[in-house]
């Protein structure tokens, strides 16, 4: 617990405890303390995972990020940037998205003089719990949420998306199915086929996450919303919940339709056992055009060219 010194009003805090914890995938945030609209957080990023800053309507803070330990990269007009033990990076206020990824698990300390933590972590902790339970309930374990994010982030920096975008499908992506919270289990559980009753019930379910994400209210979550609800929607417009094709559909929401498709086939389901991940990727590249964005299937077959490591199904 940290230790308050009453007469010099100063506060201790040990390396191994805080004021507040919360994690979010990949990502554990301490606060480490906070006065005056000031916080200091600590931030343990595991190897391979994302965080990121950006900026907000009305977001006037001064924001300074010092690595402590590992090797944070990221993107900028000069190519790829590195930020190592004793470098620190600081904005005020930020005027673009900036995405770091962990190239080894990494600690880093983050200052801003706008309070943030409670806030964000208190409503992003109930997302993602609803997320994960979606999983767990559609017949997926808990890491499809995880999977998806990850193998959609592979395909957006193959097809050279920038660093909001990047940001906004990672996102997108985990919280794709987040809306299948509001569809009734009678019908979320289903082992049979699905009435056309249930089925017009069923794809509200994009719908229903985009407005779950808006309610949260969390400025971040605005255009992640809009991706959400537009993951079903097909190449020749005949998917849902709006009809959208081609060039109407944004490409986040192209590239989770695609990554979904592949972790859906890779999987043993209640209705059916997974296929190979050559089967799957055979099945995208025939799809491609009609229910698929070309573009997205081909980088994603990049990817599983590139990343042997990603397994077929959970």
């Amino acid at each position: 617990m940290p230790i308050y010194d009453g007469e010099s009003n100063i506060m201790v805090t040990s390396r191994d405890s805080s004021l507040e914890q919360a994690h979010f995938n990949g990502l554990t945030m301490s606060l480490l303390a906070s006065g005056d609209g000031t916080e200091l957080i600590h931030h343990h990023l595991a190897a391979g995972y994302d965080w990121a800053i950006g900026p907000e309507e009305g977001w006037q803070a001064f924001e300074s990020i010092c690595v402590l330990r590992g090797h944070l990269t990221w993107e900028s007009q000069e190519g790829t940037q590195h930020l190592r033990p004793g470098d620190v990076l600081s904005a005020h206020p930020i005027q673009k998205y900036v995405v770091f990824t962990a190239q080894e698990d990494t600690d880093f300390l983050y200052v801003v003089t706008q309070p943030v933590f409670h806030q964000y972590s208190q409503q992003l902790h109930a997302l993602v719990q609803m997320a994960i339970s979606i999983a767990e309930k559609d017949g997926y374990t808990s890491g499809h949420c995880d999977r998806i994010k990850t193998m959609s982030v592979q395909v957006g920096r193959v097809m050279g998306l920038s660093q909001s975008q990047l940001f906004n499908l990672n996102m997108g992506s985990f919280f794709h199915d987040i809306g299948k919270i509001r569809v009734p289990e009678a019908i979320l559980l289903k082992a049979g086929k699905l009435t056309d009753d249930e089925w017009k019930e069923m794809r509200e379910h994009a719908l229903h996450g985009k407005r779950i994400l808006l309610e949260s209210e969390l400025p971040y979550l605005k255009e992640p919303a809009n991706i959400v609800a537009q993951h079903h929607e097909r190449q020749d417009g005949r998917g849902y919940p709006l009809g959208l094709r081609g060039g109407e559909i944004c490409i986040e929401a192209a590239i989770i339709s695609v990554v979904d498709s592949f972790d859906a086939m890779t999987t043993d389901r209640p209705y059916h056992k997974a296929v190979s991940r050559a089967d799957a990727a055979a099945e995208l590249q025939r799809c491609k055009g009609t229910q698929f964005h070309p573009d997205v299937v081909d980088a994603f077959i990049r990817v599983l060219e590139e990343d042997p490591g990603i397994q077929a199904g959970a």
